[in-house]
């Protein structure tokens, strides 16, 4: 692997890459989207992002999720790309524990409507703790339901839109800083909207991937473009791996 940008290096090692991706300094919360597309633009083949994976993209992917404090997704990513199970491997775990970090980030799902089965391996496989974020619509028996196996906390905003602000403020009050987010769409295009991001890691597979695949925000018409600065760029066997922060 090189680092292009700033400096060219050859061969970082793990340690060297948690350097260049940590987060500046401070307490201030540090809001970070990760995302895989395609040469083409496309964020999925088949309606599921691991299909654009390379070795270079899981490799950061799960450095990422190293230094996170709390890995927030939408309900729809939770239900097209599963996050059952161990989230972390190993070293990873072991890392955070001598960093003195809790062992796992806590997972945060973000569910308008909580349409979510409180019986699914998300919630039953699950090793770390789990919570769900809702609108203030959200129905209240699926609250109930959900409360039984997550931690469910709704907006007092009403209305089904989540605000990304409340989203923040919720989680740093809880102490955790590094927000780190793998979408989807939807929840990147409200964060964008928001003018709520810090930084996104963006992996450029070198795939063609065709078809009409959906990019990786789902913008509105009118949105406003937020520009950001390269703040890193790493290439492997022509795996592009680019990280964009706000200027």
């Amino acid at each position: 692997m090189r680092r292009l940008l700033p400096d060219p290096a050859a061969d970082p090692d793990d340690g060297q890459l948690l350097d260049w991706y940590a987060p500046g300094g401070g307490t201030a919360p540090f809001v970070r989207f990760n995302f895989v597309s395609s040469t083409d633009g496309a964020a999925s083949i088949g309606g599921l992002s691991g299909a654009l994976g390379t070795a270079a993209d899981k490799r950061v992917f799960m450095l990422l999720r190293r230094l996170a404090d709390a890995i927030v997704v939408g309900a729809g990513t939770v239900r097209a790309e599963g996050y059952e199970g161990e989230l972390l491997d190993a070293d990873s775990r072991a890392w955070r524990l001598a960093h003195g970090m809790p062992e796992r980030p806590l997972l945060v799902v973000v569910s308008g409507r909580l349409d979510l089965d409180a019986h699914s391996e998300l919630f039953t496989r699950n090793p770390g703790k789990i919570l769900v974020l809702a609108s203030g619509s959200a129905d209240r028996g699926r609250a109930a339901a959900l409360g039984a196996v997550a931690e469910v906390v709704s907006a007092q905003a009403p209305g089904p839109v989540i605000d990304p602000r409340w989203i923040i403020e919720t989680l740093h009050a809880r102490g955790l800083r590094v927000l780190h987010s793998e979408g989807g769409p939807t929840l990147l295009a409200d964060f964008q909207r928001a003018d709520a991001l810090d930084s996104l890691c963006v992996t450029y597979s070198p795939v063609l991937a065709g078809g009409e695949g959906p990019r990786i925000a789902r913008g509105r018409q009118g949105d406003e473009p937020r520009h950001l600065g390269l703040h890193l760029l790493l290439e492997q066997d022509g795996t592009l791996l680019a990280e964009y922060r706000r200027r």
